[in-house]
């Protein structure tokens, strides 16, 4: 037993802790920032106020993340977010197919301990901050209602990824709430003071068939009045969790100190929106089904938004302007919501899809004011217009991993985020985030330290794009349809479609390309043609276009809409060739063709959208001339996925075991081997709620071998799933020759992105 006699005051327990980095917020950007750090060598602390990692992404709230790729609902292919943010995505996939929001918890969590240089520090508020001399923070405190500990946590840097910016707000670092007018940033969309300039906070539930009827009594604190919600009747009896997205309130409200009531007003409407679907009696189909689970967290959209040295913008996004310190890219819509939300009479959201990716410079990610505090997540250097499409947490947690490996060049080089710009530090990033497999949009990075660049390489066997054999599947020439193929500068081989022909008619045929380079949006007809098909059920549709291509690029063979014609499609998957129709996405866009207001700064986009397998099969096809876009070569530099082109090594189909040899002109010392496979950027992995039918993608190496030159195997991988695939060699290994022998994939011919010697 213990004793304690009365004392005159007592003090909280304190603990200091020194690291080279704090990290602030334990989101996925905060998340994605602090396993880069670490992994770069500095030692982190991760501070998060609530029990869980993942922020909006968590348990608490159930959110799916999401990105550029955006549900599949733009013309934004093989966009899905690399390098870390990519990492968590593909591993989610792997161990949670079904979008177990308690699942994904345990894997953030697992991420994050299984980096010896990070400290976590769970249910730990951040309250206070010192600054030095210079201006620089030096230190923060926080308090943990979990063990009654105050921290005292000191850095050289620090980064803000904590969604309010208490960092920021504590150092006086320059912000901003609501949105700018039109003419500051020449933004015409900037939204005016009718529609609001805040986006508000959301909470969900989920509900759940318990096979008899159950009864409901709501709380006194309900909605009474169903009809305060002009959209009452889109409430469906199967809606459940982010479904519900647009249970949104507190745009008019502090979203900061007003949260309490944001939250408790938000409870009201989700048991009143229950009491509406039970009672009403205008649901039977609801009379099994009980209230599993209602948040308790509202997921925040917006609030302050900090200032660095530029502020990103409308016509960053849609003109998807290009920067020299590029480091991340967004592709997620403009996407505002009113300002009274749930209560307001119109759509929950506005969203203005630009005609591809865009980058996100450096500069956003630091503050102008406080020389050594970095910005993460969404509160980045953006207007609030900008800020519609970078707040979403993909994109975020990418952009993220930027601001990690820059404070990692910080601490090595002694220097301050803003020296970062420098172009030999510049450069150092822009390489250093590419080895991690994160992309970054329209820049052609070389990496000098990549020993493998300096090979020669070559393959037992290389797909060529001639034929996809016919399969047993069709699809309807209901809408427009295209293949998205590969194509070298110069003319379109003459290509032979087969269709399923009810009586003989006309088809319309054409070559679209995108005015945009590594874009997908196809706006530009280079030519069109018609041809005379008889009935049958195999019936050719040769297609012989004239027109030739400036350069290397992906084109569009597209097939129009004719009643009683079916285009016959291939069970043969391909690393970068793929199969869109011109359709429309309800999740993220209102048709088939985005048509803005004239004079809102917004491009006329049509959507050629895939289909999430097991649809989207490509057609069956047969150019008279192989193409040839798949060589060896490929895997000697990046980007690691598809681009201006395939971007990647694919074994020909029939080659049971294929292998692709790098040769040097005289041995070399290998240290590590990174090798780039395809996981299929296309595929959005939402993490939540939503199900997936693969735990793997089909396009991904699964088994493999590294062989040096004498034919003695050095490294053995099995059963990989993932993108990036990293091997440790035996000290002092000298190579002249590196052989990747590919035992078995997960069901595509072998594709290798790239391949990285150091």
């Amino acid at each position: 037993m213990k004793i304690f006699e009365k004392e005159a005051g007592r003090r909280l327990k304190q603990d200091i802790l020194h690291a080279d980095l704090v990290v602030t917020g334990g989101g996925l950007a905060g998340v994605c920032a602090a396993i880069t750090a670490a992994r770069e060598g500095m030692k982190v602390v991760l501070v998060q106020d609530r029990p869980v990692l993942g922020g909006n992404a968590s348990s608490e709230v159930r959110l799916w993340a999401l990105g550029a790729t955006s549900h599949l609902g733009n013309n934004n292919r093989w966009s899905r977010e690399g390098g870390v943010m990519g990492e968590i995505l593909v591993e989610n996939l792997y161990r949670n197919p079904e979008g177990n929001a308690n699942l994904l918890d345990a894997l953030l969590l697992d991420k994050v301990l299984l980096e010896p240089a990070i400290t976590l520090l769970l249910d730990t508020a951040v309250n206070s901050l010192r600054k030095n001399e210079l201006g620089h923070i030096s230190e923060i405190g926080a308090f943990c209602s979990q063990n009654s500990t105050c921290y005292t946590l000191a850095a050289p840097l620090f980064i803000d990824a904590s969604g309010d910016g208490i960092l920021g707000f504590l150092s006086g670092a320059s912000y901003r709430i609501g949105a700018e007018a039109a003419s500051e940033f020449d933004e015409a969309f900037a939204p005016d003071e009718e529609y609001g300039g805040l986006l508000g906070h959301s909470m969900y539930f989920y509900s759940r068939d318990t096979g008899k009827p159950v009864s409901y009594v709501a709380p006194s604190f309900a909605l009474k009045d169903i009809t305060k919600i002009p959209r009452y009747k889109n409430f469906k009896a199967g809606d459940t969790g982010c479904q519900l997205w647009w249970l949104e309130h507190g745009g008019r409200l502090d979203t900061i100190h007003d949260t309490r009531q944001i939250k408790q007003d938000l409870l009201g409407v989700i048991y009143g929106v229950w009491d509406y679907i039970k009672n009403s009696g205008n649901f039977p189909e609801a009379e099994n089904l009980t209230l599993e689970w209602v948040g308790n967290v509202p997921g925040k959209r917006e609030s302050r938004r900090f200032v660095g040295d530029y502020m990103l913008s409308q016509k960053d996004v849609i003109e998807q302007r290009c920067f020299k310190d590029a480091v991340a890219y967004g592709g997620w819509a403009i996407d505002l919501h009113p300002g009274d939300g749930v209560f307001s009479k119109l759509n929950g959201c506005t969203q203005w899809h630009s005609k591809g990716v865009y980058q996100i410079p450096y500069r956003t990610m630091y503050s102008r004011d406080i020389p050594n505090l970095f910005l993460a997540g969404r509160i980045i250097s953006a207007t609030h217009v900008a800020f519609g499409s970078t707040r979403v947490m993909a994109t975020t947690g990418h952009s993220a991993q930027a601001v990690g490996m820059a404070a990692a060049i910080c601490a090595e080089k002694g220097i301050l985020p803003r020296d970062v710009l420098g172009e030999e530090q510049m450069g150092l990033l822009q390489r250093r985030l590419t080895r991690t497999g994160h992309y970054i949009p329209f820049l052609d990075i070389e990496d000098p330290e990549n020993l493998a660049s300096k090979a020669s390489a070559n393959a037992s066997s290389t797909f060529e794009l001639h034929e996809l054999t016919p399969g047993a599947d069709r699809d309807p020439l209901d809408r427009p349809r295209a293949m998205l193929v590969p194509c070298k500068k110069g003319s379109v081989p003459p290509v032979t479609f087969y269709l399923d022909v009810e009586s003989g008619c006309e088809i319309e045929a054409q070559l679209r390309i995108s005015s945009r380079s590594a874009s997908f949006t196809p706006d530009i007809t280079l030519e069109t043609c018609r041809i005379s098909v008889p009935s049958g059920k195999t019936v050719p549709l040769e297609i012989a276009f004239q027109s030739r291509i400036e350069h290397d690029q992906y084109v569009f063979l597209c097939l129009m809409p004719v009643e009683g014609v079916s285009v016959i499609t291939s069970d043969q998957r391909v690393t970068g060739v793929l199969s869109v129709s011109h359709s429309g996405n309800d999740k993220v866009a209102r048709s088939s063709v985005q048509e803005p207001p004239a004079g809102i700064g917004v491009d006329r986009v049509e959507f050629w959208l895939p289909q999430r397998r097991p649809g989207g099969k490509n057609f069956a096809l047969k150019f008279a001339e192989p193409i040839h876009r798949f060589e060896a070569a490929q895997v000697l530099s990046g980007p690691q996925r598809p681009s201006f082109g395939p971007n990647a090594w694919v074994a020909a189909a029939g080659d049971k075991q294929p292998s692709l040899k790098l040769k040097w002109q005289e041995a070399i010392e290998v240290k590590t081997v990174a090798l780039f496979f395809d996981t299929d950027f296309d595929h959005p992995m939402e993490t939540v709620q939503m199900g997936h039918p693969e735990r793997e993608m089909p396009f991904c190496v699964k088994d493999f071998d590294l062989i040096d030159g004498d034919g003695k195997i050095i490294h053995e991988a099995r059963d990989n799933h993932s993108t990036r695939y990293l091997g440790t060699m035996p000290e002092g290994m000298l190579l002249a020759e590196l052989t990747v022998r590919v035992l078995a994939t997960h069901g595509a011919p072998a594709a290798i992105f790239q391949i990285q010697c150091f």
